[in-house]
């Protein structure tokens, strides 16, 4: 934004409030003061402003760590401003390049429909409907054709481009980088001039992309948007972003009682991280809270806070209560109520065939490796002997803590 252009506007307490909401949790507020005066003028004028996240179908579902920039939509929407959800429907086509060392292959449009049609209802469970506009980039992109590319291209130089530094570093090892990639960032950063947006939101390894759209907007003339990104958010295990190639994430189509075991089986540093990243609560509650257990309240009190709140806001209040009860009759020994009936035939059956069969576990191999951590119980006893065989009859069978299954063999 050019402030020698832009009329100023005085920042008020509702300003200041609104500048601490957009901050909570933040990686950068790009430039913060440009930001401070799009919600003074807001405020004044009664204009909402336009904030957009742009997300590619690259996947059937999302997992919760991709709901930090929705939480992030979803505060600015509840300030009153209209957000704009865009399915990358076109750029989904070419293929994301950021953080890559090698070619996305990109989806075909099949894939990419299947897709997007649950995308949407997934996030809706986090941004509220009613007040959200849903938008997909192949409405402009697709008319842009051929002449429309080059002129966009025009644009921005290779110079710049190689800047970025998952090309350059591509570019550095000798590993390729087709000429398609190039356009990814470009035409993200046209969405941004096509819908007009005052600030888009994204990850902190999506900085280049929204920098680009501020870039392209002052190219066509308009007032370029801010840019806020959100850090990438800490998985299961403590130590990687949360990623389902680590297996450290949670889906928020997984089931309540999975999804709240898994919240309260975070370290409790990481806890208060998630707290701020993923909570609906205040800052002002958490703090207090926070000064709670530090006061000797136990930990695990505000850790089933979050798991309570996750847990309801993906299912129901009432899931959530029945996971907690749940949880508690598995920390006391207890069989859940629900568990799967599995029929298998072959008895005797091998210990490590009945885990693999009964969906325990994805092989015999790791159902061994499971036998050999002590995570095997049948009828409540420990399991030492892989060579054990089960004889025909009725069992409950229990990987760690979480999974059971009343087998009968037969």
């Amino acid at each position: 934004m050019n402030q020698s252009t832009v009329t100023k506007y005085p920042v008020t307490d509702g300003v200041g409030r609104a500048l601490e909401v957009s901050l909570r949790g933040v990686d950068e507020l790009l430039p913060r003061e440009d930001w401070v005066q799009k919600l003074a003028r807001s405020e004044a004028t009664g204009q909402p402003l336009r904030i957009k996240l742009g997300l590619d179908p690259t996947a059937p579902d999302i997992h919760i760590g991709h709901t930090v920039v929705l939480n992030k939509m979803r505060q600015l929407q509840d300030l009153g401003h209209q957000v704009i959800f865009l399915i990358g429907d076109f750029t989904t086509l070419i293929g994301d390049p950021s953080g890559r060392n090698s070619t996305r292959p990109p989806l075909t449009a099949e894939q990419i429909k299947v897709n997007a049609e649950t995308y949407y209802t997934q996030a809706a469970k986090v941004l509220d409907p009613a007040r959200t506009e849903i938008r997909y980039n192949s409405e402009w992109n697709d008319a842009l054709g051929t002449r429309g590319l080059i002129q966009l291209a025009a644009r921005y130089t290779v110079a710049r481009m190689m800047e970025r530094n998952d090309f350059h570093q591509r570019f550095t090892e000798g590993n390729s980088i087709s000429l398609h990639e190039f356009l990814y960032p470009l035409l993200q950063g046209y969405d941004s001039v096509a819908l007009k947006s005052d600030l888009e939101l994204g990850g902190t390894d999506q900085k280049f992309n929204l920098l680009m759209g501020r870039h392209l907007q002052q190219e066509y003339g308009q007032e370029p948007q801010c840019v806020l990104t959100m850090p990438l958010l800490v998985g299961l295990d403590g130590v990687d972003k949360m990623s389902k190639s680590k297996n450290n994430y949670i889906g928020i189509t997984e089931d309540a009682n999975t999804m709240f075991a898994k919240v309260l089986s975070i370290s409790d540093e990481l806890m208060w991280d998630w707290y701020t990243l993923l909570s609906f609560k205040s800052l002002a509650e958490i703090a207090a809270l926070k000064a709670e257990v530090a006061g000797g309240r136990n930990p695990k009190d505000a850790k089933v806070l979050l798991a309570k709140e996750i847990t309801a806001r993906f299912h129901s209040a009432a899931a959530a209560d029945a996971a907690e009860q749940d949880f508690i009759n598995r920390a006391k020994g207890g069989i859940p109520d629900d568990i799967p009936e599995v029929q298998l035939a072959g008895a005797p059956l091998g210990i490590g065939a009945v885990l693999k069969q009964s969906n325990l576990a994805p092989s015999t191999s790791e159902a061994n490796r499971l036998i050999d951590g002590g995570g095997v119980r049948v009828d409540g006893s420990v399991v030492s002997d892989k060579g054990l065989k089960l004889a025909a009859g009725s069992y409950v069978v229990q990987v760690g803590k979480r999974k059971f299954a009343r087998v009968t063999l037969g």
